[in-house]
């Protein structure tokens, strides 16, 4: 079989799990429950302009995303399965423009033409992709759509008899993007784009961006929704996501959890596209070899990396948008190495295979010390075999690069991550559901609400919770709130962890008692570590001798 046809079914065998057994899974929390129910509550109120959730307005993302999923419930129903389509098929757009990026930079005298192959066989592996297909909606189809983006410019660079037609389609693509997420799908490549003119003395070719179309072009994707929600509430919630959920939450971090230093992102590239990342070093290595294209995704990843890097609010997933670029530099690095075995990038490929395939084995091996042994109370189906092919994968990567041989190492972390993934998706996932609460505590709470009665949440992030019941859900993180709910006359439903119940039982003045209990596995490595029980949410209520 030739490289080009292993690299072909290796990314055959990647794309198709993207929609294997989506509705084999319960709802992620706390991301995918509002990508879920939003579209469905929608519907419900016959409302396109005003998302809501729990009943309540929901306006810090724009509503594209929300449209697709509903567009897709009114086409096969209401479920999980439904909504997780279309986060799979943004995966899949991710994968084709690594593809056709590589292709472009392979066109300009950048390797053979498998630089394509490589590439989307490459990203499509990638576990983070995996999994990101299978949960992360907003952020897969920001990064479809400013992928989009990118593309269509290189495409604007690459043939420039056809530069009017790749413009148009990235302005609509940038407005798509613009109402995916917001004007960080403008911004960052406005930003790249104005640096890659500026490094090549060409700031004069602004005239010829067409720019004054593309205003018009984004402006008829975004602004008739605002227009709309202008008309029915004025300015407060549009104000309320361009000041907070934008600049706010840039400068001062609104929301955030954790301090996280400037240099934050770099281990997040690297793992990011896995195994493709590791090739970063190499191809950077190999720009002595001028590109055009090759400089426009470096100039990609370098200002998405660095305007996020000086963010107050820092979250892995903000860079994501990079790894097309990634991919197609890595991409289009392996087939330099195709081209010429023997040469001196043959090197630096067996060097950085080799790497991999150690980072592989040892990943590997904690997975099996991590579930297996130290922390054998949180065991799944899966990790023995995930973790001996890790290791064994791991180490043959490692001897083929020894031996010179780099192509075929690999070959050998790509049809490894291949059975990981697999591996992953029928067995992981499916034995993990046991620490999912929700879905078992809903199940419990169906069989005994009665429409009066109240359901509330004490500092947990469950919103799936409300998909599952079909109704509002009351959210408590002051404690003295949900002391008084559970302290009302009616009968009240609550969810809480078994240590918080602990501390606040006393204060509550009416009885209370327990009625369901589930493990869930928000829980940290040292815990795992030191074999510490997973941690309980419980339903508790205020009525005990009711059913």
């Amino acid at each position: 079989m030739t490289r080009r046809a292993t690299l072909t079914v290796i990314l055959a065998l990647a794309s198709i799990l993207f929609f294997v057994d989506l509705g084999g899974t319960s709802i992620w929390d706390a991301n995918e429950a509002f990508y879920v129910e939003t579209p469905r509550e929608m519907l419900e109120a016959h409302d396109l302009i005003n998302p809501t959730f729990d009943y309540e307005p929901r306006f810090n993302k724009p509503v594209l995303s929300y449209w697709v999923v509903a567009a897709f419930y009114k086409l096969f129903g209401v479920s999980v399965a439904v909504q997780r389509i279309p986060i799979a098929i943004g995966a899949l757009i991710i994968v084709a423009c690594a593809f056709f990026l590589a292709r472009a930079a392979a066109d300009a005298g950048l390797g053979t033409r498998d630089a394509a192959w490589w590439s989307a066989a490459g990203l499509a592996v990638s576990p983070r992709l995996v999994m990101f297909a299978r949960r992360i909606f907003i952020d897969i189809w920001i990064t479809a759509f400013m992928s989009l983006t990118l593309l269509f410019f290189a495409l604007s660079e690459r043939h420039p008899e056809r530069r009017r037609l790749f413009l148009i389609l990235m302005y609509v693509a940038a407005g798509l993007g613009t109402l995916t997420k917001g004007p960080v799908a403008i911004v960052l490549p406005a930003l790249a784009f104005l640096l890659y003119l500026i490094v090549h003395g060409e700031l004069r070719r602004l005239r010829s961006m067409m720019l004054p179309l593309g205003v018009v072009i984004v402006c008829a994707v975004v602004v008739p929704w605002y227009l709309a929600v202008y008309h029915q509430h004025g300015w407060p919630y549009i104000k309320a996501f361009f000041i907070g959920e934008n600049i706010e939450r840039y400068t001062s971090g609104v929301g955030l959890q954790q301090e996280r230093g400037f240099l934050f992102y770099p281990p997040i590239v690297l793992t990011d596209s896995l195994p493709l990342s590791f090739f970063l070093v190499a191809a950077a290595a190999w720009w002595w070899r001028e590109s055009r294209i090759q400089t426009l995704l470096w100039i990609w990843i370098a200002v998405i990396v660095l305007f996020f890097s000086f963010s107050a609010n820092k979250q892995d997933l903000y860079i994501y948008p990079i790894v097309p670029a990634v991919a197609a530099l890595a991409g289009a690095f392996l087939s330099r190495v195709e081209a010429d075995s023997s040469g001196p990038f043959a090197w630096w490929a067996a060097v950085t295979a080799g790497v991999a395939g150690i980072f592989l084995a040892a990943a590997g091996a904690g997975v099996l010390y991590v579930f297996e042994t130290a922390g054998r109370v949180y065991a799944l189906n899966g990790a023995i075999a995930i973790g001996v092919v890790g290791v064994c994968g791991g180490l043959i990567a490692f001897a083929l690069a020894v031996a010179r041989k780099p192509l075929a190492s690999t070959f050998t972390l790509l049809i490894l991550m291949v059975a990981l993934d697999w591996t992953f998706v029928l067995r992981v996932l499916p034995d993990f559901e046991r620490n999912k609460p929700v879905p078992g505590i809903s199940e419990t709470l169906r069989a005994r609400l009665r429409p009066d009665d109240v359901v509330a949440v004490f500092h947990e992030a469950v919103p799936s919770l409300v998909y599952y019941l079909r109704r509002h859900v009351d959210m408590y993180i002051d404690p003295r709130a949900f002391v008084e709910a559970m302290s009302q006359p009616r009968r009240v439903y609550g969810v809480l962890t078994l240590s918080d119940y602990d501390e606040l039982r006393p204060q509550i003045s009416r009885p209370t008692c327990i009625i369901d209990r589930r493990p869930t596995f928000d829980v940290r490595l040292k815990n795992v570590l030191s074999r510490d029980p997973p941690p309980e949410l419980l339903l508790i209520t205020n009525d005990c001798g009711r059913r």
